[in-house]
Formats: C-alpha cells, sequence, structure tokens
C-alpha cells in the first residue's frame, strides 16, 4: 500500500539526500531566445513546405524551420502551431513542434498526473529519469509493488509513472511506477471480484496463518480473511493446529467490502450445524460426558459435542458454595453433567453437575437417589416397600 503522506515525504527526502536534480540532466543552450509568453513556447504560421523543411512564420522578418517528420501529415499553408525553439542556423530558427508538445504536456503537469519517462540512470536514492527534455527522479521504494534490491536493470526501460511532487521553480520532479502499478492492481480485483457475490463457495489455498485467522487465496491473487471463529463450529485456539499453508479448503463468501480490498471468508457454514436438533439430541435431564473447554468465574463452558458448548453455572457446581469455577475444574477436564435447557435459537444450553434431587452426579447420594427412581418407576415389584425402607433408612445415614 502507498505509504502515508508524512512517511512518504521522509522517504523522499532520505532519497534525495545529496542529489541535486538540477545536475541530472542537461541544461538549455542559454543562446536560445525565450518564447513568447511563461510558457516559452513560440506560435507560428506555415509559410511553405520545402523537401523534409517546413518554413514557419515568426514574425515580422523572423522565420524558422521545422522538420516534415514531426507532423503526422503534411501541413498547409496557413496552418498555426506553436514550436519549441531549438536554435539558430543559417538565419533560421530552428524549431521542434515535438518538444512544443511535450512542453505543454509539461506545462500541464501536477500531482496525480501520469507520464511517461525514461529511466536514464541511478543514483545512491533510486533512479534518474527523463521526461521528454526534463529530468525526474524515482525514490527506489517507488519502483515497484515490492522493494527491489537491484534496481538497475530499469535503466533504458520507459515507463508509464504518476507524479508525486513537481516543483518547477526548484526543477524538481518526483515520480512514482509503484501508484500506476497499485492503481493497474486495484482495477484488476474490481474486474475479478465483480465475479463474486456473498453466498458463494469456492475451492481456495491458505497462503498465511495468523492469530486471528487464515487468508485464503481464491483465485486471481485474490486474498479473503477467514477469521478463526469462522474456520469450524468447534472452538478453534490455534489456527496452526487446523489448517496449513498451501493446504487446500472450499470457503464460503461472507462479505466483500471496499471494493474487493477487504473479502470475509466461512469455513465452517459448509459444515453441519450442531444445533440443528439438539434440543432432541440433548433433552431436559440427560447425563452426558464432556470436556471443559473455557474457566470464567461465574463458570465453566463445557463442550458435549462438536460445536456445542454449554454454560456450568458456578452455582451448579456442587452442592458445597464455589467461589470460581477454577477452583473445582480445570481446562481440558472431562466432566459428567446433566442437560437443564437447551435453547437453539439463543444457541444457548445450560448445565449442572448436580442432579434433580440436588446431589452430585457420581456421587453416592446420585447412586442412591437413582435407585430409588428406578425401584418408584416398578411398583408391582415384589418386596417394594421393605426395599424402599432400607434404601430411605440408607440414604438419610449419609446424610447425618
Amino acid at each position: 500500500m502507498t505509504p502515508p503522506p508524512g512517511d512518504l515525504d521522509n522517504e523522499i527526502q532520505a532519497a534525495l539526500d545529496g542529489v541535486n536534480l538540477q545536475d541530472l540532466g542537461t541544461t538549455e543552450d542559454e543562446a536560445t531566445p525565450r518564447g513568447r509568453g511563461k510558457d516559452n513556447l513560440w506560435p507560428g504560421v506555415v509559410q511553405g513546405v520545402t523537401g523534409d523543411d517546413v518554413i514557419i512564420e515568426l514574425g515580422p522578418r523572423m522565420q524558422g524551420v521545422v522538420s516534415l517528420r514531426e507532423f503526422e501529415e503534411t501541413p498547409k499553408v496557413g496552418d498555426h502551431h506553436k514550436f519549441q525553439m531549438r536554435g539558430r542556423e543559417d538565419e533560421l530558427y530552428v524549431l521542434s513542434l515535438t518538444g512544443a508538445r511535450e512542453l505543454a504536456a509539461w506545462n500541464d503537469l501536477g500531482p496525480g498526473s501520469s507520464v511517461k519517462a525514461r529511466i536514464t540512470g541511478q543514483n545512491q536514492g533510486g533512479l534518474e529519469l527523463k521526461i521528454g527534455s526534463h529530468s525526474a527522479f524515482m525514490p527506489s521504494s517507488q519502483v515497484s509493488l515490492d522493494r527491489e534490491e537491484d534496481i538497475s536493470s530499469y535503466i533504458g526501460q520507459t515507463l508509464v509513472c504518476e507524479v508525486i511532487e513537481i516543483d518547477r521553480g526548484r526543477d524538481r520532479v518526483v515520480l512514482s511506477r509503484r501508484r500506476v502499478l497499485e492503481a493497474e492492481r486495484l482495477e484488476a480485483l474490481g474486474e475479478a471480484v465483480g465475479k463474486f457475490s456473498t453466498g458463494m463457495t469456492l475451492t481456495g489455498k491458505v497462503s498465511r496463518i495468523e492469530a486471528f485467522g487464515a487468508f485464503i487465496d481464491i483465485g486471481n491473487g485474490i486474498e479473503g480473511l477467514c477469521h478463526v471463529s469462522n474456520i469450524s463450529r468447534k472452538r478453534v485456539e490455534d489456527v496452526n493446529d487446523v489448517l496449513k499453508k498451501g493446504q487446500e479448503v472450499q470457503v464460503q463468501i461472507l462479505n466483500i467490502q471496499e471494493g474487493g480490498r477487504r473479502i470475509g471468508l466461512g469455513m465452517k457454514q459448509l459444515e453441519p450445524d450442531p444445533w440443528d436438533g439438539a434440543a432432541t439430541k440433548f433433552p431436559a435431564d440427560r447425563q452426558v460426558s464432556g470436556k471443559v473447554t473455557r474457566l470464567m468465574d461465574f463458570g465453566a463452558f463445557v463442550e458435549i459435542a462438536d460445536g456445542l458448548e454449554g454454560l456450568l453455572h458456578v452455582s451448579q457446581l456442587g452442592r458445597d458454595r464455589v467461589n470460581r469455577a477454577s477452583d473445582v475444574l480445570s481446562v481440558g477436564e472431562e466432566v459428567t453433567v446433566r442437560i437443564v435447557s437447551v435453547d437453539p435459537s439463543a444457541e444457548r444450553i445450560s448445565l449442572s453437575r448436580l442432579d434433580s434431587r440436588g446431589a452430585v452426579l457420581g456421587s453416592e447420594e446420585a447412586v442412591d437417589s437413582d435407585v430409588i427412581d428406578q425401584a418408584l418407576s416398578k411398583p408391582d415389584s415384589k418386596g417394594l416397600s421393605t426395599n424402599l425402607g432400607d434404601l430411605f433408612k440408607k440414604a438419610m445415614k449419609k446424610n447425618d
């Protein structure tokens, strides 16, 4: 990306340190008369064509000559043009139509203008260039999109550049090719992104992995970001645990912003939604095993299935008061919990380590409660009253 203006100014100043732009090119012949007006252009009228010469009337008793090759087609007598003065020979001023056009273009240049420039040399800060007969300079950082160690290979090439700075009084022109390349890349990006739409499924390749997610190349050098929260239905703590650079993946386009410079991607959206049918699969009071994934002061999050986490509130950790979940649980620990409620619309599951009678799951009290419940569910069993009495006595003794 283009550096902020302040940073770019610093780059230019550093690159120009010890470089005199006025010394980069040749100076104009002092004997050449200045043109009429501040633009140094001479208006003239075609008087005739003789062989390869076009005779130009510049004013009273003042004629010049310009090569016929500088015209796109043979001029007609009476045609008006502006010319640049190049010198004098045999009482005729040597004129240039091409030079005049270059000078006119030079006078129209300003920051942001595009211009063709020929690279003529290299100095400690960058490249020396020519815009027609005018000298210019390009800092090394502005030569290409990526920093290049050796920029001497550009010498002799003619490139389309953007004017960063121009000061005619100081004969100072600073150019950037990188800005032109960036504009071309954005235009190509816009064309490519125009083929994409939200919800589209694509095959991409992991190009970079960061702590916050993975960048996926979805074709033509276009990258999108798959945030860590959109990689999998399961909780992902470290992206490197599930993705590798160069890995081919299926992604869905979630959003396209800033003309395609920011594309949000998702992988978990292509997986089955674990909340579909969760209320049926995990009815209230069912006991399940899960793994503690996170600990908070107010409770613990327990994963009971891929992509399904429930909250085990601190009040549901035991019969005795528990101040912090970390006092009794640790991350990665396997625990048995009871489903209290499931709300698929809010994607919320409430869990408890206590059974319906308030006993800790897996404890002797909880086992006795299970036996009593089983006995109560079979009223026709032989010796029911005696068995129930014994069970209640046993349970009461343990509570004393």
